[in-house]
């Protein structure tokens, strides 16, 4: 499915800690009002009347009255992806007029009952676009948000710019063959989509979780990317670096670790506290349990001037820094500050210093 606006998504999720948790009165269940009954019913008595616009707008009410964020895009979501089209907006006209059958107002209603739930999107559908790729998604596995596409080109014009420098040779400079390594690979969406940017890279994707390493591996085949990638069930802040050096040192390490600060853990809305693995997002007291132990093994998979890629909060740039002053051992700076979409300090380029 293609990806929702940068605000849209950024709202569907409520990753925000200041995002209000609408939730549903579990005792009381989904709230149907009574002046909606004669649309339900042709939804089901009458389906050769009932168009993707009369659906589309029945359940978008029904998800308004039970505080469902983004109703109508939500609907549309849903309504489109069972017609087969990646937005609403994508249905021609004809489709638009032609009365829907009573199988696919049956899949619709399944789809919009998880959505009652409170279910993200992203996991009711069972895919979603991220950059040009379309990916399976499946709870509990993290989903990727908009503004990582932002690291994804961060790394990508890195690459890009050390084969600039090796093109202004007057002798020829073989065609570098980058290997990043990413750490906290949830459904594979970086790392396949560094392979399909950097046509001779390869990667080597980790994650703590067995559920993230089996729908990156998938996601993978899908794509037919299997070849230029190496997956592994590892957990970065116990064991070593060794296994993960299985073509030698790495040109990059790339991760959008779990950064948020555990106090503002449980003002996450109910998508994401019910559904998402919130050890993928539970940075611990300071949000930088992880990046920490990331940091301290770079330098040891790191080639000589190899560079570190991090998604932060833009509380961590400053954090980050003092805490590299306070490692000088690490041989780590940070070379870069990069803002995401909203204009906040979101991205960090660290470097490892040639010995």
């Amino acid at each position: 499915m293609r990806c929702l606006t940068h605000p849209l998504l950024r709202r569907l999720l409520c990753l925000s800690p200041q995002c209000v948790s609408g939730g549903l009165n579990q005792s009381k269940g989904p709230v149907l009002s009574p002046k909606w009954s004669p649309l339900r019913q042709s939804c089901s008595a009458r389906p050769g009347l009932v168009t993707a616009t009369d659906v589309v707008n029945y359940w978008q009410q029904v998800f308004e009255a039970n505080g469902i964020p983004e109703a109508r895009e939500s609907s549309e979501y849903i309504v489109s992806f069972v017609l087969g089209a990646k937005t609403f907006q994508g249905l021609n006209s004809k489709i638009l007029r032609t009365p829907l059958t009573a199988v696919q107002q049956e899949q619709i209603q399944q789809l919009s009952n998880k959505r009652l739930e409170r279910m993200p999107v992203q996991y009711v559908l069972g895919e979603w676009d991220f950059q040009d790729l379309t990916l399976k998604m499946r709870p509990p596995v993290f989903i990727p948000r908009p503004e990582t596409e932002d690291l994804i080109s961060l790394v990508v014009e890195e690459e890009s710019q050390k084969c600039k420098k090796n093109s202004g040779f007057c002798f020829p400079v073989p065609v570098p063959h980058p290997v990043i390594l990413e750490i906290g690979c949830g459904s594979g969406a970086i790392a396949l989509s560094l392979l399909c940017k950097l046509p001779q890279s390869r990667v080597i994707a980790v994650d703590k979780e067995k559920a993230a390493v089996d729908l990156t591996r998938e996601n993978a085949h899908r794509l037919q990317l299997q070849d230029r990638i190496h997956i592994l069930h590892h957990d970065v802040s116990y064991d070593s670096a060794k296994q993960l050096l299985l073509w030698g040192p790495v040109d990059c390490v790339v991760s959008n670790p779990p950064y948020v600060f555990h106090e503002d853990m449980a003002s996450l809305d109910a998508e994401i506290l019910c559904y998402e693995d919130l050890d993928a997002l539970d940075g611990g007291g300071d949000g930088m349990r992880v990046i920490k132990s990331i940091l301290a093994l770079a330098p040891s998979l790191l080639k000589d001037s190899g560079s570190v890629f991090l998604e932060v909060d833009p509380r961590h740039p400053g954090m980050v820094e003092n805490w590299l002053h306070a490692h000088p051992n690490l041989l780590l700076v940070l070379r870069a500050v990069h803002k995401d979409f909203c204009g906040k300090p979101r991205f960090l380029h660290i470097q490892n210093q040639s010995r």
